[in-house]
C-alpha cells in the first residue's frame, strides 16, 4: 500500500495534535504546558514544512517536460544590457560567477541611447536659452542667443558618447563579463540560444535573467501611421526643428519635451485626456506645472481626446474632442507630432511564449522577482511595477543575489522607499506617499510645507518658488513622504530618502546643520515649520513663567507669546 504524503496531511496532523493538547488543560498552570508547547511548535514546523511541500509540487510541476542538464556553461545568462542587465551582470561578475551578458541593440539601453541622458542634455541647453530670455531678471539689459537646431542635437549626441563608455562592451569584458552582441531566445528553463552574425550558439545556464526593457506605447489612433510620429526613440534623430510641434501625453516624457521644445523656439500644443498634468502628484504640484507651460507659451489642452489624425488643405491636423465641452471637435494644425503616451514592456522574441511565461502589461513575478520557474528572474521595465533607471538597477542587486545564492538565501524586493523625479521647470520630485495616495490607501497623515520663495538662496538665484510638501505619521516627526517642487529637487529630495530609508525623523534633519545660504536648508526650515506645530505649549508657558519670574516680573496671566520667531526659522544671517 503506497502512502502519499500532502500538505493537507501534515496540515491535519498539526490540527489533531494541537485539538489534543487543549483538550489536555484543566487549569491556567496547563496553558504553559510542556505539550501544549510542542504542540503549538509542532504547527509551526508543519505550517511551513507544508508551505516547503507546495512549492516543491509546484516547481516539480513546472519543470516535468524539460530535461535538466547534467552541467551548466553559465552561472546565469542576462538577457538585455540596460541598467538591470547591466548591474546584474556586474554583481554576479564582482562575486566571481560565471555570466554572460546579451544585447541585440545598443549596450545602454533605453537610458543612456535614447531616455535619460539624451533628455537631459537637451533640456540642458534648453534651459540656457530661457535663462537668456529672463536676462533682465538678473540685471542684465539684453542677451541673445544664435543656434542652429542641428548642432543642439549633435551636442546630445556627443554627450552620449561621452557617457557610452561607462556602459560599453570593453568596460564590462574588463569587468570578467562574456558579453555577445546578438539575439537570445530562451530554448529552456537553463538553455539560451544566441543569434550573432556569426552564427548560433546554445549556452546552458543555471539561471537566467530577463531584462529586456520596455519601449514607447503607440496607441491605434486612425490616420496617426499616415501622417507619421516621433517618440522618445526616434526624435533624437530630428535636425530640423518643428515650427509646430504636437505633444500627445501629459506624463514625464510628454512633459519634459513639451517645455523643452517650446524652449528651443517650437510652438508646441500638449494635449492630455485627463484632467492634469503628471496626474500621479497631487493637484497642486500638476497645477505649478502647468502655470508655468502656459506662462511660457505653450497650450496646454486637458481633457482632450485624440480622435483622428488627417491633412487638411496640405497640412496635418489632429481632430480632438473636449471632453470638458461634451466632445465638440478642435481641429490642431502641426508639423510633427510626438507620442509620449506611456511605455510598454518588450515581452516578445525571447521565448516567453514557448515556456508559457505569463505576461501582462509586464512578466509575472514573485516577490523575489521570480517567474513561474524559480530559477528565471526579470527585473527593470520588463518586470515593473516602476519604470525608474534607478529601479531597475535596485532591481538588478535582487535578481543577481537571488538567483547566485538561492535555495540558500534569497531577498524579497523592497519597494519601501522608492524616489523619482520630473525635469521640468519647476522640477518635481517624490519619495512615497503624496496626499493622493495616502487618502486612497487610507493612512492617517500630518502635512507640512515650507514654500520655497521665502528661501534666501532661491531668492539670490531667480528661483523663488516651488515647496516641500512633507507627509508625516499623526503627532510623530516619522515621514511617509515628501514632494519637492522647484529648482534641482530632484537633487534635494536625496536627504529625505536617506532619512526615510534609515529611520530617521524631522527632528534630525532640523537638528542638522545645513550650509548656509543653499537649497537644501529648505529642508531644515520645513521641519522647522513641523516643530513648531508640534511645540509642546504646556511646558512653553511654564518656560515663559520661569523667565517672567527671573526678571523679577510677576508671572500671573502671562501667556507664549504669538510673535516668538518658530523653531528652523532662518536665524543664521
Amino acid at each position: 500500500m503506497k502512502v502519499t504524503i500532502t500538505p493537507n496531511t501534515l496540515l491535519a496532523f498539526a490540527i489533531l495534535a494541537l485539538i489534543g493538547a487543549f483538550f489536555a488543560i484543566e487549569s491556567l498552570t496547563d496553558i504553559l504546558s510542556p505539550a501544549l508547547l510542542v504542540s503549538l511548535s509542532l504547527l509551526g514546523i508543519f505550517l511551513l514544512a507544508a508551505k516547503k511541500v507546495v512549492v516543491w509540487v509546484k516547481t516539480r510541476k513546472v519543470y516535468a517536460k524539460w530535461q535538466k542538464p547534467s552541467t551548466f556553461d553559465r552561472n546565469l545568462v542576462v538577457i538585455g544590457a540596460g541598467s538591470a542587465g547591466l548591474v546584474t551582470a556586474y554583481i554576479a561578475a564582482a562575486i566571481k560567477a560565471k555570466v554572460t551578458l546579451v544585447e541585440k541593440h545598443k549596450m545602454g539601453g533605453d537610458c543612456l541611447n535614447t531616455g535619460c541622458v539624451p533628455s537631459k542634455a537637451l533640456i540642458r541647453s534648453a534651459k540656457l536659452l530661457s535663462h537668456m530670455s529672463r536676462s533682465k531678471e538678473f540685471g542684465i539689459r539684453e542677451a541673445r542667443a544664435d543656434f542652429d537646431f542641428a548642432d543642439i542635437m549633435e551636442r546630445v549626441q556627443r554627450v552620449v558618447k561621452r557617457v557610452e563608455p561607462h556602459d560599453s562592451v570593453d568596460r564590462y569584458t574588463e569587468l570578467g563579463v562574456d558579453v555577445i552582441q546578438g539575439e537570445a531566445k530562451i530554448t529552456s528553463p537553463w538553455t539560451v540560444e544566441i543569434k550573432t552574425t556569426e552564427g548560433i550558439q546554445t549556452l546552458t545556464t543555471r539561471n537566467i535573467v530577463i531584462a529586456t526593457g520596455a519601449k514607447p506605447f503607440v496607441p491605434s489612433i486612425p490616420g496617426l501611421e499616415a501622417v507619421g510620429y516621433l517618440t522618445s526613440d526616434n526624435i533624437w534623430d530630428l535636425r530640423e526643428r518643428p515650427r509646430r510641434l504636437l505633444v500627445l501625453g501629459g506624463g514625464p516624457i510628454g512633459s519634459e519635451m513639451a517645455q523643452t521644445f517650446s524652449r528651443l523656439g517650437s510652438q508646441v500644443t500638449q494635449v492630455e485626456r485627463r484632467a492634469r498634468l503628471l496626474i500621479r502628484e497631487d493637484p497642486e504640484v500638476s497645477e505649478m506645472v502647468i502655470q508655468r507651460f502656459r506662462s511660457e507659451g505653450i497650450s496646454v489642452l486637458l481633457e482632450h481626446k485624440a480622435k483622428q489624425f488627417l491633412i487638411e488643405n496640405g497640412e496635418k491636423v489632429l481632430i480632438a474632442e473636449d471632453l470638458q465641452t461634451g466632445g465638440v471637435e478642435v481641429h490642431i494644425p502641426f508639423d510633427a507630432v510626438l507620442v509620449a503616451v506611456g511605455r510598454a514592456a518588450n515581452l516578445k522574441g525571447f521565448g516567453l511564449e514557448e515556456l508559457e511565461i505569463p505576461a501582462g502589461r509586464t512578466i509575472e513575478t514573485n516577490k523575489f522577482l521570480q517567474t513561474i520557474y524559480p530559477n528565471i528572474y526579470a527585473a527593470g521595465d520588463v518586470a515593473g511595477p516602476f519604470q525608474f533607471t534607478h529601479t531597475a538597477a535596485h532591481q538588478a542587486w535582487y535578481v543577481a543575489v537571488n538567483a547566485l545564492f538561492d535555495p540558500f538565501k534569497k531577498f524579497q524586493a523592497d519597494y519601501s522607499v522608492i524616489p523619482w523625479a520630473t525635469f521640468v521647470d519647476p522640477e518635481v520630485a517624490r519619495v512615497g506617499l503624496n496626499e493622493l495616495e495616502a487618502k486612497e490607501r487610507d493612512i492617517p497623515y500630518e502635512v507640512t510645507v515650507y514654500g520655497i520663495d521665502d528661501l534666501d538662496r532661491a531668492i539670490a538665484d531667480g528661483e523663488a518658488h516651488g515647496m516641500i510638501k512633507v507627509l508625516t505619521v499623526p503627532k510623530k516627526d516619522k515621514i511617509l513622504g515628501v514632494t519637492i517642487v522647484g529648482e534641482h529637487a530632484g537633487d534635494l529630495l536625496a536627504e529625505y530618502v536617506v532619512a526615510m530609508r534609515h529611520g530617521i525623523g524631522l527632528n534630525k534633519i532640523m537638528d542638522t546643520i545645513h550650509i548656509y545660504p543653499t537649497l537644501a536648508e529648505a529642508n531644515k526650515y520645513v521641519a522647522g515649520n513641523w516643530k513648531r506645530a508640534h511645540a509642546p505649549a504646556g511646558l512653553l508657558r511654564w518656560s515663559e513663567r520661569f523667565h517672567s519670574w527671573r526678571r523679577g516680573k510677576n508671572a500671573q496671566g502671562t501667556r507664549v507669546s504669538e510673535t516668538l520667531p518658530p523653531v528652523g526659522e532662518k536665524y543664521s544671517r
